[in-house]
């Protein structure tokens, strides 16, 4: 007599358990990072592998680059799949953060459709993962849901001012209906969520090209080119180095079972534009000028993260200076170009 799907998937998650991995007499937890070769992701599997857990890292490299976790292939804990998450997945895991999706302007508008799906479908998928194996997944939301924001600095309770057919639209608010997925999974069928919402972050492993405020700056300075800045300059940013942002969402990962968010991470403290840009020149003892452009459609005029509920649950506040962690992301871009 054939088995139901559910007694299928029942009998494969109790053999999945009597196979998990006693390393010195402790466990470690198979942990599945999507967008795992992108900027942060890959700075996850890196901390995770470290605090000695198995790590599966799965990308379809739109974004993400295997430069930033070659270093790591030869750990025996680590795996590499190449996979779109817009298609279903079958692993067995312990943990899912579920990172993949293109965050940048000039990527995540390059094909605004599918930046769209890997944000909706996507996060269908790996919440149907969760459930099927029932284990705790992260989703790495943004700042980017609060829009062009009419309160200041933003607070999780503030439901943004997002326009909902413009140009950063597919990102904003395929985020936003990802966390709605998270939400309804959770209060519906009891999947164990975790939502973070990230502010701007920065650090090594960023792309040269990928279009983010600082990575353009740096890049333009190393090369004593113009610096280009959209608007007057007087638009205000908060930067959060990335070895922090990642403690936080491991914080968050590992937080109590009732709470799960949603939680901003980032710096709170701020800085304008034209103050980023002068301070990158100083720091690399550039020769770039400044030039000003028109400010892009839906630009947020200010974003700067209320971060005291993460400083409440998770006991976590930035300390990392904006001034010390440019200067480690300068040495990487300086050494990134001395390479090509």
């Amino acid at each position: 007599m054939l088995m139901s799907e559910d007694k299928v998937t029942e009998k494969s998650n109790r053999r999945f358990k009597k196979k998990k991995l006693f390393i010195g007499g402790i466990m470690k937890k198979r942990i599945l990072v999507t967008g795992g070769a992108g900027f942060i992701g890959s700075h996850l599997c890196e901390r995770l592998l470290n605090e000695g857990n198995e790590v599966i890292c799965v990308d379809n490299f739109f974004t993400g680059n295997k430069q930033n976790v070659i270093h790591l292939f030869d750990n025996p804990y680590f795996e590499i799949i190449r996979h779109d998450i817009t298609f279903p997945l079958y692993v067995e895991v312990d943990e899912i953060y579920n990172f993949a999706c293109p965050a940048s302007p000039v990527y995540y508008s390059f094909d605004p459709v599918q930046t769209t799906k890997t944000s909706v479908i996507g996060a269908i998928n790996m919440l149907g993962l969760a459930k099927r194996l029932k284990i705790k997944i992260l989703q790495a939301s943004t700042s980017e849901v609060y829009g062009d924001p009419e309160v200041h600095p933003q607070p999780e309770s503030y439901r943004g001012n997002v326009n909902p057919i413009g140009p950063r639209a597919c990102y904003d608010e395929g985020k936003r209906c990802a966390e709605t997925l998270f939400f309804d999974y959770y209060r519906q069928l009891r999947i164990k969520i975790k939502v973070v919402r990230i502010f701007n972050t920065y650090g090594p492993k960023m792309q040269p090209d990928d279009g983010r405020v600082i990575s353009n700056f740096i890049v333009q300075s190393l090369k004593n080119k113009d610096i280009t800045i959209y608007g007057d300059g007087n638009q205000a940013r908060s930067f959060c180095y990335v070895d922090e942002l990642v403690e936080g969402i491991i914080n968050m990962m590992n937080s109590r079972e009732d709470f799960v968010g949603p939680v901003n991470l980032g710096n709170p403290e701020e800085f304008t534009i034209l103050d980023l840009a002068k301070k990158i020149i100083k720091l690399t003892n550039s020769k770039s000028q400044l030039v000003f452009k028109e400010l892009p459609e839906d630009d947020p005029q200010k974003r700067k993260p209320d971060i005291s509920l993460a400083e409440k649950e998770l006991n976590w506040r930035p300390s990392i200076s904006l001034k010390e962690g440019l200067t480690h992301t300068i040495e990487y871009f300086d050494k990134l170009f001395e390479k090509v």
